[in-house]
C-alpha cells in the first residue's frame, strides 16, 4: 500500500486527503516509479475545484510532473531500468495518472531522463513551466532575436521560463505584474522591461519601449478584459497566445485592434504537442542544453514536504509566490 493523495468531491485544498492503495505493477507501457519531488501547477488547483479543461472523475488523483526514480517497467518499455533518475511530465490526463503520491504509475511516453546535474527539487520545477513556454515562444511563435515579447504574470515559474527563453535567443521578455511588490525581482531574473500595470499604460509603455513598433508576441495566462489592452500594445502580424484563464471574467475578442493591425489570438496548452515525439525530442534538447549552459535555471518559491500538501496548495492559490512551488517526498 502507498499515501495517494485524492479527492473525493471538487472544492478548496481542504478536499484534499491522503488515501491508502495497492500501486501494483505497471502494465504495457508504463513504468512505476518512486517519487522524490512534486511540481506544484496552477492546473491543478483548477482540476481539484471542478473549474479546469476536463471534469474529475471522482475519486481523483492530482498531478503531472515529478522528480523520480524507476522501480519496475512494464511490457514494451525500452529505455529505462530500474534505479534511473527520471522526470515525469506533463503529458497525461490527471484522470488516467497522477504523482501525488509516495510512488506512482504513469506513462513510460510521460518519462524523460533526469537532466544531469540538477537536483530532484529542480528536475520537479522544469518540465511544466520550460515546456509551456517553449511550445509558445519557440515552436509556435517563432521568437527570433530582437523581437518584443510581452509576459503577463510573468512571476509565475512559466512567466519565469519565458523571460529566459526569451533572453536565450536573444528576445526583449516585457514582464507585467499587478503590482510593484514583484517588480524589482523580475528585473533581477533578467526581465528587459516590466510594467506595473496597476500604475502605467501597458499599451502606451510597450509602445515606447519598441520604438513605436509593438510587441511581436504576447503569452498570456489571464485572458479576460486585459485581453484588449495587449491587442492594443501588439505589433503589426503580431500574435497574442492564451495559455491559461486566470481572469473570472469573459475574455473579449478585440475585432477592432485585430482588423487593423492583423493580429492573431488563439488558445494554447502544451498538450499539442506534449505527445508528438519529434517535437518533444526538440523541445527537450533546447531545455537540457539551456540547463548545462546555464541560461536557464528553474526558480524555486518555497518547498513543502508531501504531508504539508493542503499547505502547499492554500500558498499556490495564495499568488505571492515568485518561481516554482516543490513538494518533497521523505523517505
Amino acid at each position: 500500500m502507498v499515501r495517494v493523495v485524492r479527492f473525493h468531491r471538487t472544492g478548496g485544498p481542504e478536499v484534499m486527503q491522503f488515501d491508502d492503495l495497492p500501486v501494483g505493477d505497471p502494465g504495457r507501457g508504463e513504468v512505476r516509479v518512486r517519487i522524490e519531488a512534486i511540481g506544484l501547477n496552477r492546473a491543478e488547483a483548477m482540476f481539484r475545484s471542478g473549474a479546469y479543461l476536463e471534469t474529475p472523475l471522482l475519486p481523483a488523483r492530482l498531478g503531472a510532473e515529478a522528480s523520480a526514480a524507476i522501480e519496475a517497467v512494464g511490457e514494451g518499455v525500452t529505455g529505462f531500468a530500474p534505479g534511473d533518475a527520471v522526470s515525469v511530465i506533463p503529458a497525461f490526463s490527471m484522470n488516467d495518472y497522477g504523482v501525488y503520491a509516495d510512488t506512482a504509475i504513469v506513462p513510460a511516453y510521460g518519462v524523460v531522463p533526469r537532466p544531469a546535474g540538477i537536483s530532484a527539487i529542480e528536475s520537479a520545477a522544469v518540465w511544466m513551466a520550460y515546456l509551456t513556454a517553449w511550445g509558445a515562444l519557440i515552436d509556435l511563435g517563432r521568437l527570433q532575436r530582437g523581437d518584443a515579447v510581452i509576459i503577463p504574470a510573468a512571476s509565475s515559474s512559466v512567466g519565469l521560463a519565458a523571460i529566459q527563453i526569451a533572453n536565450s535567443v536573444g528576445a526583449i521578455p516585457i514582464a507585467t505584474t499587478r503590482t510593484r511588490a514583484k517588480a524589482a525581482a523580475l528585473e533581477e531574473a533578467g526581465a528587459a522591461h516590466v510594467v506595473v500595470t496597476s500604475e502605467h499604460d501597458l499599451a502606451a509603455e510597450v509602445d515606447h519601449m519598441t520604438g513605436g513598433k509593438g510587441a511581436r508576441l504576447a503569452f498570456d495566462p489571464v485572458g479576460g478584459p486585459q485581453v484588449e489592452t495587449l491587442a492594443q500594445a501588439m505589433s503589426h502580424r503580431g500574435v497574442i497566445l492564451i495559455y491559461g484563464a486566470l481572469a473570472t471574467e469573459p475574455t473579449p475578442f478585440p475585432v477592432i485592434a485585430a482588423m487593423q493591425k492583423a493580429l492573431t489570438l488563439r488558445g494554447y496548452t502544451l498538450f499539442e504537442f506534449i505527445r508528438d515525439q519529434e517535437r518533444l525530442a526538440r523541445a527537450a534538447a533546447f531545455i537540457e542544453d539551456g540547463l548545462v549552459g546555464g541560461s536557464l535555471k528553474p526558480i524555486i518559491a518555497k518547498t513543502f514536504p508531501l504531508d504539508a500538501i493542503v499547505q502547499a496548495h492554500v500558498y499556490m492559490e495564495s499568488n505571492e509566490q515568485f518561481g516554482k512551488i516543490v513538494v518533497t517526498v521523505p523517505r
